[in-house]
């Protein structure tokens, strides 16, 4: 069974879930505004250019979900999703999907942003398993604070292999495809056998060109 990893945003989907539940606290009012847009578009640009501090990061994220229940989380991501989300659907990527599903290959999507915000989006696409940065609950309430390592840059290898050890299927990275959009991704991009850029950055694209890695485009 050939894995086939898929990043999120700006791969599956046309834009930043991440940046995009930003914006959507700010529209709704439910942070301060002015400084939580600065602070969400710095993070943003941070990560453009591969320079995110992503434990500053995921506390900066992470922080506003502690302020609601579980309930009122679930109900938050369903505007969140129909707003903001469904504009940025691909069908591109829905087939590409699809295509290594009826290949029988194991899928699999590795995201920086936190579970929270790309579970549902995720499951959309059909796809169990997901290992994406955590936010820390206690009693059914998000704290505010990250638990485990941010599947970021490295931390995206360093997640996947211990995904990888908890699997009863064997699965050889030289045979196994990622496909993604970022230089951030570049620690993951260089551990698999078919690694695929996604409407790559610039630096991304580039680095393919030079590599001679496929580019595609799911816009």
């Amino acid at each position: 069974m050939t894995l086939a990893i898929f990043d999120l945003d700006n791969t599956l989907i046309a834009g930043d879930s991440d940046h995009s539940w930003g914006e959507f606290l700010v529209e709704k009012k439910l942070v301060d505004g002015e400084q939580f847009q600065r602070d969400n578009d710095r993070f943003y640009e941070d990560y453009c250019k591969g320079q995110l501090d992503i434990h500053a990061y995921l506390r900066f994220a992470l922080k506003p979900l502690s302020r609601y229940s579980e309930d009122e989380l679930k109900q938050l991501h369903n505007e969140f999703t129909q707003e903001k989300i469904l504009p940025l659907w691909l069908p591109k990527a829905e087939a590409l999907v699809e295509k290594h599903r009826q290949q029988g290959d194991q899928l699999l999507v590795i995201t920086a942003t936190n579970d929270f915000i790309t579970r549902p989006i995720v499951e959309r696409f059909g796809i169990e398993q997901l290992l994406a940065s955590e936010g820390e609950i206690i009693n059914g309430r998000y704290t505010g604070e990250a638990k485990g390592i941010p599947s970021y840059a490295e931390g995206k290898v360093e997640r996947l292999k211990q995904w990888l050890s908890t699997q009863e299927q064997q699965h050889d990275l030289d045979e196994a495809y990622f496909y993604s959009d970022s230089r951030n991704d570049l620690p993951l991009l260089e551990k698999v056998g078919n690694p695929i850029a996604v409407d790559p950055d610039a630096f991304l694209a580039d680095t393919a060109e030079a590599k001679g890695w496929p580019i595609i485009s799911l816009r």
